[in-house]
């Protein structure tokens, strides 16, 4: 991993850890804070490979977006979740920002389970989904369902680029 490389990674995982301690305080991630990151994202790319660059990073922006934003559309993440993803995808190539974006969909699936099994709510929570598949329809969780409280999905977007780090190039 080159110079521009390491201080590409500081700077993610900064504008991350920031991410998610206000995630977690406040369950909003500021917007100064994503387009400082989509700056630093874009800019770092274009410093280490110009024109070039800067397009991956365009594009990496756009994918880490258009994978997420479904997920905002149905109701199932909120609107700063797909713009940190975008964030994200700015560091990346197209590729990379699409395998950051599954693995932090994976590890949000991961930190769910945990959660549910953790506040021993694995037969209520599963039960409403088997009934939901029988039925073919929507129940809201309960009141006092895990699942119907707000889970700040910053810290799986975290796992999922570090993960990512240990297999994945940054940039092109």
């Amino acid at each position: 991993m080159g110079k521009e490389q390491l201080v590409a990674v500081a700077l993610l995982l900064g504008l991350l850890g920031i991410a998610v301690a206000s995630d977690i305080r406040r369950h909003r991630i500021p917007n100064l804070l994503v387009l400082l990151g989509l700056i630093l994202g874009v800019g770092s790319q274009a410093y280490a490979s110009g024109a070039m660059g800067a397009g991956y990073g365009v594009l990496g922006l756009l994918v880490g977006f258009a994978v997420f934003l479904p997920l905002y559309a149905l109701g199932g993440m909120a609107a700063g979740d797909v713009k940190l993803m975008a964030m994200v995808g700015s560091f990346l190539s197209p590729q990379n920002a699409l395998w950051v974006a599954a693995l932090s969909l994976i590890a949000g699936g991961v930190c769910a389970v945990l959660i549910i099994f953790v506040r021993g709510q694995v037969q209520q929570t599963f039960g409403r989904y088997w009934l939901m598949l029988r039925a073919r329809a929507y129940f809201a969780p309960a009141s006092d369902e895990v699942a119907g409280k707000p889970f700040p999905y910053s810290v799986a977007v975290l796992l999922g680029t570090l993960a990512s780090i240990f297999w994945l190039p940054l940039g092109q």
